[in-house]
């Protein structure tokens, strides 16, 4: 109940704050399956448009355990995210993604280099994908990376990308992990261009 209100409030906010925002081919998400939503992480607040764009659908997220504190760890916990130990992760929080992909209605956003400063794909997307059997839908956000941007109306596009079935892999050892990152990759560029074919991105 609490995510279904903070969508419907933040979906106004959105409007208020930037009604430039566009979506494009928000068709070619699934409607009835979890999913993992990949995007390269670009703006601290992105997750925001791409919930609002597949609303209803909820979603799951990792997030570093230091911000699980005080009222601010109950709000984004309240919001769907769980707790990862970046030093030392284990295998609790990737159980944990796989048991709500196959067992709630939930399905999961993540960012495979993990960081707003990195363009390293690492393997988290593709083994939890592959565990919990779901396909992975690629989006972009293209717009203003601060807050300051979205205040002064800069233009938000969003784009969604066909989602990539993975099944065909059989191993997530180092070859099929890598695989699965190039098609995330060639994906991104594709969406990208489709928005803008001048598009680059330098993170701030």
């Amino acid at each position: 109940m609490f995510y279904v209100l903070l969508c419907n409030l933040v979906a106004f906010l959105l409007f208020i704050l930037n009604g430039r925002s566009k979506y494009y081919n928000v068709s070619r998400i699934p409607k009835d399956e979890n999913y993992i939503l990949v995007a390269p992480h670009r703006m601290a607040w992105e997750p925001v448009w791409f919930a609002f764009a597949t609303r209803p659908k909820q979603f799951i997220f990792m997030a570093k355990k230091e911000l699980f504190k005080g009222f601010g760890g109950w709000w984004i916990k309240m919001c769907g995210a769980f707790p990862v130990d970046r030093e030392n992760p284990g295998t609790k929080p990737l159980k944990h993604a796989v048991k709500m992909l196959k067992e709630s209605n939930q399905s999961m956003i993540m960012f495979p280099s993990g960081s707003r400063h990195s363009a390293e794909m690492k393997g988290g997307v593709a083994v939890i994908a592959k565990m919990a059997k779901v396909r992975i839908v690629p989006a972009v956000y293209q717009g203003p990376l601060t807050m300051k941007g979205v205040f002064k109306r800069q233009k938000v596009a969003v784009n969604f990308g066909e989602p990539i079935d993975i099944s065909d892999i059989k191993k997530m050892d180092a070859e099929g992990i890598a695989e699965v990152n190039r098609r995330m990759e060639a994906a991104f560029a594709v969406l990208d261009k489709e928005i803008n074919p001048d598009f680059h991105y330098e993170a701030k």
